[in-house]
């Protein structure tokens, strides 16, 4: 921009700048719009079948006899607690992303400048609370269509729901970023949310095991997921006007924040290696500690060294712990509400809290490095530091036995011990290679040697979980 001499710059509006960037991006662009086309179609494709089969499975699982004979009101009240979990897991994201974010260039040479911010990031706002309204009226159709519900006034009814809570949960996010760290409930409103959903669990397992009546909802169900709409639209209005108004106190600090993670997350999809966001999530995670205390090892030979490392590093990680108990507790809701459900529960949630330990065999068996200072044989570290997620494992999965209507025996140690394998072999999976074969089939290119890699563990776990089915 030329400027006549002995006057000041003026700073171009934003949609100006933007419009600028588009016209320089169009011209490295060598995609057509055919292609574009194309790409976009087979994504919904890939989504749109994968969505609708596991609408249709859950719908099945939903309608079956097992579930059917079971009591309503607990039922329902897993639901709740189920909802309450996956919102408060929901914002942790949200608050982890940004949700507002911008690519690395962007805070050097858009966000330093002297341009509008709240013209800038306007746009992305708006497409934003569209994205969110969108995706919560297709999760709110989803559930709706899984537990059976046909009439169209009623899917409405979902739908809107849905698109009322999703945009109300990302304008009020967006509105906690322009405040910073100011407000100490935007901290802690994850938290509240993870809580009460423990708390009605823990309600509902005590219920059951004392005997207690458990009541339902005062009405139907369809009532109150319009009370739930209504009262959530003037929420995500006014939420969006106040996400609006804070779009000018929005700093480079918290739009740049999930880059990384975001970066994370579009490269373990992209690539098909799950460990570029573990990594990412790793490392958010130590820095988030900050500094600990130093503490010298007991003496004691090398192996046992490690393994007190190991005890130290499970110590310093009280969220592995915390989810630990939590999926525990989430076991034993199963049991009370979904007797039919909890063997197959049992061994999926079992995996997953074995996984929660598995940090430190994690580690070990992705670093060459690490390991040659560690010294010893691959064997023999992987072993020593696979004692936590074992005993773990099994722990979790004895005390679990209680909430399976079934009987012990034989089977439950081995489906134990294929439960404890499937988590080694899960934690203990290398780097993926991108050298191995490939097969030809008429619906294109499969990477089955990638496959391959990505399903170590989880093949097992799906057999153990057929085994299973077999024997109920």
């Amino acid at each position: 921009m030329l400027v006549a001499a002995g006057t000041d710059p003026v700073a171009p509006a934003a949609g100006e700048l933007r419009t600028r960037l588009r016209q320089l991006r169009r011209q490295h662009h060598t995609t057509s719009l055919s292609e574009k086309l194309t790409d976009m179609y087979i994504v919904v494709l890939v989504v749109g079948t994968i969505g609708l089969s596991l609408v249709g499975g859950f719908s099945d699982f939903l309608g079956s006899p097992g579930v059917q004979q079971s009591d309503p009101a607990r039922r329902w009240w897993l639901a709740v607690a189920a909802g309450l979990v996956a919102a408060g897991l929901a914002w942790h994201g949200l608050r982890s992303l940004g949700p507002l974010l911008v690519s690395p260039a962007t805070p050097t040479w858009v966000v330093s400048a002297p341009v509008d911010r709240r013209a800038w990031l306007l746009p992305q706002l708006r497409w934003l609370l569209v994205g969110a309204a969108s995706v919560g009226a297709l999760l709110g159709l989803g559930a709706a269509l899984s537990g059976s519900v046909g009439d169209p006034a009623q899917l409405g009814w979902w739908s809107f729901a849905g698109a009322s809570c999703g945009g109300a949960v990302v304008a009020i996010s967006v509105a906690a970023q322009g405040a910073g760290s100011s407000l100490w409930w935007a901290r802690r409103a994850g938290t509240v949310f993870l809580g009460t959903g423990g708390a009605v669990a823990s309600a509902l397992v005590l219920a059951h095991h004392l005997a207690l009546p458990i009541v339902g909802p005062p009405v139907a169900g369809q009532v109150v997921v319009a009370v739930v709409g209504l009262g959530a639209l003037p929420l995500a209005v006014a939420a969006s006007l106040r996400a609006r108004r804070s779009l000018a106190w929005v700093d480079r600090a918290s739009l740049s924040a999930g880059t990384q993670l975001f970066g994370g997350v579009t490269t373990a999809a992209v690539l098909l290696d799950p460990s570029a966001l573990t990594e990412v999530l790793a490392q958010r995670r130590w820095l988030r500690i900050g500094r600990v205390r130093h503490r010298a090892f007991r003496p004691a030979p090398r192996l046992l060294v490690l393994l007190q490392a190991e005890l130290r590093r499970l110590g310093r990680r009280p969220g592995a712990l915390a989810a630990w108990g939590m999926l525990l507790l989430a076991m034993y809701a199963v049991g009370a509400a979904l007797p039919s459900a909890a063997p197959i529960a049992q061994i999926l949630l079992a995996f997953l809290a074995g996984d929660r330990l598995a940090g430190g065999l994690r580690t070990v068996s992705r670093s060459a490095g690490l390991r040659r200072v560690l010294g010893g044989s691959e064997t023999e570290l992987r072993l020593v530091h696979f004692v936590v997620p074992a005993l773990g494992t099994a722990g979790w999965f004895l005390l679990s036995l209680p909430a399976v209507p079934l009987s012990v025996g034989w089977l439950d140690g081995v489906l134990l011990l294929g439960v404890v394998v499937a988590v080694y072999r899960f934690a203990t999976r290398r780097l993926v290679s991108y050298s191995g074969a490939v097969v030809d089939t008429p619906a294109g290119l499969m990477p089955v040697d990638i496959m391959g890699q990505l399903l170590r563990g989880l093949a097992l776990l799906a057999v153990l979980v057929f085994v299973q089915a077999l024997h109920l």
